[in-house]
This record gives structure tokens, C-alpha cells and sequence, in this order.
């Protein structure tokens, strides 16, 4: 994949100053710590893995507010409807419907080049239940719109959530999850009663 380089991040806008506090209160209050930085990127797709649990969204959100970064997010259409729509693209959700077949990846890549500044967070799982492989849509949006993948991570057994590193996708979409799916080996899936 060809690079330009990273362009570095604008300092964060007056709402992302003013909701840290709410940010760093959340993660407090669900004890969960914050690991590693935020690179200093404009562009990028966000990878949280494992997606154990319906939490990881707003933590993950707080977790952005922290870090100063609007974390977009892709989620079912349905939720996107009144009364809680606008809030919901508010807090960064982008509406996808599920119920034909779309060009999601397409989409994606086409909002990258339409803007200067984008994180979006792509569980690569597509599910909360343990797959045993990832879906590659995360991937194959950061080759076309040519950004890197920040790989960010949820570890409830540590109660940590945070950076792992930056991983600039080469093409080669088999060696390239090999390396990152070992960064994330460590870290043990939520398990949740039944």
C-alpha cells in the first residue's frame, strides 16, 4: 500500500475538550483503565477486538473522548430512526441497512476521501459471539481509502481498554491479519453467562 505519510491530527474540537471529563468519569465509573496513546493521525480505521460485549460501544466512545478523537461507528439502520437518530449520528454513527446487499466497504472508503478527518472503528469479529475467523471489511477499507489501522482493544479481565499500535496494511490481506491477530493473542475474550 503506498503512504504519503500520516498528516497529523488537528487539536480537538471545543466539544471534544469539554466531553473528556465525561470520558475519563465514565471509565472511572465502569473501573476500566486507559493503555498506550492515540497516534497523532487524521485518518484512520479503528480495529477493537475482541467485541465481547454490548459495552464496548460506549466504552469505546468514552475511551475516544479521553483520547480527544470522534470515534465514528457503523450500526444497524434501526437504531438510526426517531427518536434516538439524531443522537446516534451525534455520537459519530454511521447507518448501515443490513436487510439488502450494499457496498458498506465502498461506502466507507468514498467517506474517507470525502473528508480530512475520520477514526472509524470496525470490530473485525462483526459479532460478539467468538468466530473463528474475522471479517476483512475493516482491511479492505483501509487499503481503498489508503489509511492506517489503529489497533485498539478491550481487556475485561484487566480492565484496560486502549492503543495496541498502528499497522500499515500492505495488500497481502493474509500475512497482514496474521501480524495483527497476533498482537491481540494476549488478550482473553469476556466470558458471559448464560
Amino acid at each position: 500500500m503506498t503512504n504519503s505519510g500520516p498528516t497529523s491530527r488537528s487539536q480537538p474540537s471545543l466539544t471534544l475538550r469539554l466531553l473528556r471529563p465525561v470520558g475519563r468519569t465514565w471509565l472511572r465509573a465502569v473501573n476500566m483503565r486507559i493503555v498506550g496513546e492515540m497516534p497523532d493521525l487524521r485518518k484512520f480505521v479503528l480495529i477493537g477486538a475482541p467485541h465481547t460485549s454490548n459495552w464496548d460501544l460506549p466504552n469505546a466512545l468514552a475511551a475516544g473522548l479521553h483520547y480527544g478523537v470522534k470515534i465514528n461507528w457503523m450500526g444497524k439502520d434501526a437504531i438510526f430512526k426517531w427518536p434516538f437518530g439524531g443522537l446516534m449520528r451525534w455520537m459519530g454513527g454511521i447507518p448501515v441497512d443490513r436487510s439488502k446487499r450494499n457496498n458498506a466497504v465502498g461506502d466507507m472508503i468514498e467517506a474517507f476521501r470525502n473528508t480530512d478527518q475520520l477514526a472509524l472503528v470496525v470490530p473485525p469479529e462483526g459479532t460478539r459471539t467468538k468466530v473463528d475467523r474475522w471479517k476483512s471489511g475493516f482491511y479492505h477499507i483501509a487499503v481503498g481509502a489508503n489509511v492506517p489501522i489503529v489497533m485498539a482493544f478491550m481487556d475485561y479481565k484487566r480492565r484496560e481498554v486502549g492503543i495496541r499500535g498502528v499497522f500499515y496494511p500492505t495488500g497481502d490481506y493474509e500475512a497482514d491479519l496474521a501480524k495483527i491477530q497476533a498482537v491481540y493473542a494476549p488478550i482473553e475474550r469476556l466470558k458471559i453467562a448464560a
